[in-house]
């Protein structure tokens, strides 16, 4: 079983567009909220600083399945979709009122930004990674922030 990062993003008014629902270009926002709070602030809290030395992003897709209106936070749920020795793949579902609203993807690749090239995943890194893909696991005691894997870890900011 594959743990799910959960995060809850507000919708911003500024989110919104002239037919009163989240602008498709905003939903990459959305998403990189998210995966900034997984990928930086969680895998920080957990000991590992070695993401905020560079990851540059190589692709997004997204599939849009509904309108997401202003309201409530949009909760978003990741989880690593592969896992390769220079890159990893982030997947995101996003709810709206408990309602799948969209599916996105994003790859990811770690950056020597002082070299100017990528680089390959540290095993450390790996290993914070491993227990959002498909057969890892990580226990609550190791999760980030003391939370359990997959638990809510609310969103901020505006």
């Amino acid at each position: 079983m594959t743990d799910r990062f959960i995060y809850d993003v507000p919708v911003r008014w500024s989110d919104m567009d002239a037919y009163g629902h989240v602008n498709n270009a905003r939903f990459l926002t959305l998403y990189e909220e998210a995966r900034v709070a997984m990928v930086f602030t969680a895998a920080k809290e957990s000991g590992l600083v070695t993401f905020s030395d560079g990851i540059v992003i190589a692709r997004h897709e997204i599939d849009y399945l509904r309108p997401v209106d202003f309201g409530d936070p949009v909760r978003i749920e990741s989880w690593v979709s592969e896992l390769r020795a220079a890159a990893f793949t982030v997947s995101y579902e996003l709810y709206d009122d408990g309602v799948l609203a969209s599916r996105a993807k994003t790859v990811c690749v770690p950056y020597d930004l002082a070299k100017g090239h990528p680089r390959r995943l540290t095993p450390e890194e790996r290993d914070f990674l491993r227990p959002y893909t498909a057969g890892g696991s990580r226990s609550a005691s190791s999760a980030p922030g003391g939370a359990t894997p997959g638990g809510v870890i609310p969103g901020g900011g505006s």
